[in-house]
């Protein structure tokens, strides 16, 4: 099974502006609560034991994929074998919780700064760098967003709306909404990552 980009080709869905999802936004499937998408369950299982077969330090890469933390990525190699697709999530999210302020910087450093498709309007462009230069000024990171609760025409105004709305946060309170995030998108590579094709 190939190990998965941290961020794929984004599908080129339109805003009312024209704009076009932003390269660094992913949408996560396995949020707590809601069913795995990227596969069928018999795609899960056939993905999920191929990769509890990896060397670890293969494993350990895969999963740096899904979040930037060396020690998440350790400590879910290291639990291996997982017996479904459900305890691996499981596991993401307790690894996730545990982490220290320092292991959430190490995640975030390694997120890519979102940026929209080439052909799209330059004032889109314009409105989502001066965004997340905002943003970042403010927090010192990277903004991460899930958007699985949208639909695609939705995508870029929500990443602008998402930052507006979080830069009036206090520095703790956008910390724990960053880790959480976070969390969502580590789950969402994950099942993006067992639903590869294993032969490939």
């Amino acid at each position: 099974m190939p190990v998965q980009p941290r961020h794929p080709t984004p599908a080129h869905a339109a805003s009312p502006a024209g704009a076009t999802l932003p390269a660094g936004v992913t949408l996560p499937a396995g949020v707590p609560g809601a069913p795995p998408v990227g596969g069928s369950p018999a795609d899960h299982a056939v993905g999920l034991a191929h990769f509890n077969s990896l060397p670890f330090a293969a494993a350990e890469a895969a999963f740096l994929e899904c979040c930037g933390s060396l020690r998440w990525a350790h400590r879910m190699a290291a639990h291996r074998p997982y017996p479904d697709l459900g305890a691996l999530l499981a596991a993401s999210d307790e690894a996730g919780y545990d982490l220290a302020p320092g292991d959430i910087a190490e995640a975030l450093a390694a997120e890519p700064a979102p940026c929209l498709h080439s052909d799209a309007p330059r004032a889109a462009h314009l409105a989502l760098r001066a965004a997340h230069a905002a943003y970042e000024s403010r927090f010192g990171h990277a903004f991460v967003i899930c958007l699985d609760a949208f639909e695609p025409s939705q995508y870029v105004d929500q990443v602008l709306a998402g930052i507006r709305v979080r830069l009036a946060h206090e520095v703790d309170e956008e910390r724990a909404v960053t880790a959480e995030e976070l969390r969502r998108l580590a789950r969402s590579r994950i099942v993006e990552l067992v639903a590869g094709d294993p032969r490939g």
